[in-house]
């Protein structure tokens, strides 16, 4: 037990000395893991010596990771990503396995090591680019969806990889097959009755009892549970991680469970990628650096343009499939499970086990650097379908950029009030769509100046960037203000940290989700207050003029709101019910003199469905009327003897 905890603490100490290095360097952090891996590992200073039980704390890094990963998305996000999963994933699987399978054959190997050869390099780190992704907010672009479809794709092929793996050797179980399907048709039964009827009681029940400690505990079991569900099917434990993600996404529970989860997650993943660190062999590197080299090159080559080639089959530009080839170039930590799959069953020698395990980590260690690239390439290339043109002149027009909700919304405000609009969408799906329904919308990417042109930038009045993307944000505002100097360009954004960047740029407005949702929250506040509307309108003005900044750095001056809550604290407002038999039916309200004698304000009197608001001395009352009073707790409790002749109040 001293042992692991010793590791523990040189693990995390080392790890946290390159990371501030990185940080400082302005390199990613997954490298500093990666480098301090590969020196605690064995093949560097050796001074780990507990490395299987670093491996187990990793592999829930990666558990952890998916889960937060499913809880992000829901299962229409799913349905609407098969058509990527299916298509994308089975061209570049089955492309890169063909072609790896080839060379490997050339080669001089057989044809069973060949194709076990495929497999290894078919492969791409699920826990690897979707932290990047994540951390870079473009999991949520075109290309970072269809990076997700495919990763998912590959975590289900390993399944069929692993069943074909001792038939590749010579060897099989009788009956394997039959009982592999047996066992996943009932995992996938279980889960949908949980996830339908059980799941969402035991959430409710415990949410009731309002314990925080209770609802991690559920919310890591169910974790850890459906994920042990879907190892015993046969199925790797991160899918499984990540289906209890998505179960409990669709409960109203998944953003609380992605804040309670997240500081594990981050702690047990970067053991991860420590782990993968110590896979790293620097001898075997430095007696065959040629070999290293050649096949480093060959792997990234071939996964680039496998990667490539379905992100543009499922209709992605240039710039979005960029994105997918490189961010799928890696070799990933489902081949590591492989390939000691692969020994076991003599298909690799310790030679290629070696080759295969330094050339895998300095993929994932180029990771970082070739998902940039991939962000950078085909911005200046032209990236729009040639559909027609919009349809309205393009004079005095609003540009959308994005087909989200935000942008949905824009160009429903835009069509009330008839105003002309052109909608640019990266979807082809929804282009499509939209298309059809009569909407004037457009596939391209608004980064490109050809595409912007396209949509009447140098005349349009308004441009409004409702997309999730944060450098690509940048980039459109950039290019729109450049090309037209007198356009209006409002930026919606998630991050506050990017207000600043985008008024720098150009933007016009900027208007950041977190505090828009806190100044609706702070008018409200002010308008319980007492505070005048004219005072609240005022300042909510203000912070918006002074872009949010008062909120983001200063403390904002007191308001002040003359002691009328403080006055208004002893007021009461009630409804009395006339009788007919009470002394003030039939009376108006000039005769009753409720205000001189009584100290009581009539606000409102109801009558049948009809309300009079505010009545004057002249409205008569009538049995059966319904009086809105307002006055002191004292004059009140003397109040319901004029409207009923027992006392009590209707």
């Amino acid at each position: 037990m001293i042992s692991i905890l010793m590791d523990m603490v040189i693990i995390f100490g080392l790890s946290l000395a390159g990371v501030y290095i990185c940080h400082w360097l302005r390199l990613p952090s997954i490298l500093g893991f990666l480098l301090s891996g590969a020196l605690l590992g064995p093949h560097g200073f050796g001074v780990i010596h507990n490395a299987h039980e670093v491996e187990i704390l990793a592999e829930i890094g990666v558990v952890l990771l998916l889960f937060t990963i499913g809880l992000e998305f829901s299962l229409r996000e799913i349905k609407r990503l098969k058509r990527a999963a299916l298509l994308g994933g089975s061209l570049q699987v089955f492309g890169t396995l063909a072609l790896a399978a080839g060379a490997c054959r050339l080669l001089g190997f057989s044809w069973s090591i060949s194709i076990f050869c495929g497999f290894l390099m078919a492969l791409s780190s699920t826990a690897i680019v979707l932290k990047l992704m994540q951390d870079r907010a473009i999991l949520d672009s075109p290309g970072g969806n269809t990076t997700l479809a495919v990763l998912l794709f590959q975590d289900i092929i390993v399944v069929p990889m692993m069943l074909v793996t001792p038939l590749l050797a010579g060897q099989s179980e009788p009956g394997g097959g039959w009982l592999f399907l047996a066992k996943g048709g009932a995992m996938m039964l279980l889960l949908l009755v949980g996830a339908r009827w059980i799941i969402p009681k035991v959430l409710n029940s415990l949410v009731a009892t309002r314990s925080r400690e209770l609802f991690i505990i559920a919310v890591v079991g169910l974790c850890l549970a459906v994920a042990m569900l879907t190892w015993w099917a046969g199925l790797s434990l991160a899918l499984g991680a990540f289906i209890a993600g998505l179960i409990l996404a669709e409960s109203p529970y998944g953003h609380q469970a992605v804040g309670s989860i997240m500081p594990m997650r981050d702690i047990f993943t970067s053991l991860f990628f420590v782990s993968i660190g110590m896979l790293f062999d620097v001898q075997f590197l430095l007696r065959s650096p040629g070999t290293v080299a050649l096949i480093l090159g060959a792997v990234l080559v071939l996964k680039t343009l496998t990667g490539g080639a379905a992100a543009r089959a499922v209709g992605l530009p240039l710039k979005s499939a960029a994105l997918v080839a490189l961010g799928l170039s890696q070799v990933g930590e489902f081949s590591f499970i492989l390939a000691k799959i692969g020994m076991e069953h003599s298909l690799l020698t310790q030679e290629l086990y070696q080759l295969f395990m330094v050339v895998s980590v300095v993929t994932m260690a180029l990771t970082p650097s070739l998902l940039s690239l991939g962000q950078a390439v085909g911005k200046r290339r032209k990236s729009y379908t040639e559909a027609k043109p919009p349809d309205q002149a393009a004079t005095g027009h609003i540009i959308v950029v994005g087909y989200g909700i935000n942008g949905r919304n824009v160009v429903r405000a835009a069509t009330l009030a008839g105003i002309p609009h052109v909608v640019i969408e990266m979807n082809p799906s929804v282009v499509r769509r939209e298309q059809k329904d009569g909407e004037n919308i457009f596939f391209g990417d608004a980064s490109s100046p050809d595409v912007l042109a396209h949509a009447g930038v140098h005349s349009a009045n308004v441009m409004v960037i409702a997309i999730a993307d944060p450098a690509a944000t940048r980039h459109i505002t950039a290019t729109a203000k450049a090309m037209n100097q007198g356009l209006h360009v409002i930026a919606r954004t998630r991050f506050v940290q990017e207000v600043d960047a985008l008024y720098a740029l150009g933007a016009d407005e900027v208007v950041p989700e977190e505090y828009e949702t806190s100044l609706e929250l702070f008018t409200r506040v002010l308008r319980r207050l007492m505070i005048p509307e004219s005072e609240i309108r005022r300042r909510v003005h203000e912070l918006k003029a002074k872009s949010y900044k008062q909120l983001r750095l200063q403390e904002p001056e007191p308001l002040e709101s003359g002691g009328l809550a403080d006055l208004l604290a002893d007021v009461q407002m009630s409804t009395f019910k006339v009788e007919p038999e009470a002394p003030l039916a039939g009376q108006t309200l000039g005769q009753a003199n409720l205000r001189r004698d009584h100290n009581l304000t009539v606000l409102a009197i109801q009558r049948g469905g009809q309300v009079i608001p505010a009545p004057d001395a002249d409205a008569l009352i009538m049995a059966g009327d319904r009086l809105v009073i307002l006055g002191d707790a004292e004059d009140m409790a003397q109040a319901p003897g004029l409207f009923c002749l027992d006392d009590l109040q209707a």
